[in-house]
């Protein structure tokens, strides 16, 4: 057995226990640890293909960011997870049937690779080999692909907008600042005189 085919059953078998880990942990944080581990190791399978673009991407955007923000926002939310599997099962036939369908999708397209060959080469982009891998990424992306990318960019901006509407709670008895009623203040609603008489004061 060869180092990089050594390296590839061992990150392969760590990202697969990993995503089972995710599914199975109990505890919301130990799933995004879990989570962000499989990142790593399929970061690195990346790395063995010759993807470096790809993998390194993993690792800041999915590791660096997405995993990180998840795990903020599981311990920072007061979320009753116990509350939430409540009637869980309800939903049982319905995810089972999406992985049914999911397993169906991916048997033809391992079968399709092994029954026609060919096929699996045929709607791709030719390869130029005197250019890297991040050059070449690049130019599909926007030249090709550049409306598609752009329309992804916008689909994660409402996304992420809708996230923090969703997550943004105003507390009635805490103070915030309001700058505009600062701005507007003037002296009628600044200054405030008041007569007391002689010995009533404090």
């Amino acid at each position: 057995m060869t180092l990089p085919l050594f390296f590839f059953y061992l990150f392969s078998t760590i990202v697969i226990a990993s995503a089972l880990m995710v599914i199975a942990s109990r505890n919301p944080v130990h799933s995004v640890l879990f989570l962000i581990l499989a990142f790593v190791n399929a970061a690195g399978i990346f790395m063995l293909a010759g993807a470096e673009f790809l993998a390194l991407i993993l690792i800041v955007v999915y590791v660096g960011a997405v995993a990180v923000l998840f795990l903020f926002v599981v311990m920072m939310l007061d979320v009753d997870f116990g509350e939430l599997r409540r009637g869980m099962l309800q939903y049982m036939p319905v995810g089972a049937l999406i992985g049914i369908i999911l397993l169906l999708e991916l048997l033809l397209v391992a079968g399709a690779a092994y029954l026609v060959p060919e096929a699996a080469g045929s709607g791709a982009l030719p390869i130029d080999g005197g250019i890297e891998n991040t050059r070449a990424l690049g130019l599909v992306l926007y030249t090709r692909y550049i409306y598609l990318f752009q329309a992804s960019g916008l689909i994660l901006l409402v996304a992420m907008i809708g996230a923090i509407v969703l997550t943004l709670r105003h507390k009635p008895n805490v103070k915030r600042q309001d700058v505009a009623k600062q701005t507007a203040r003037n002296k009628a609603t600044g200054v405030e005189v008041v007569k007391v008489e002689s010995g009533k004061g404090l």
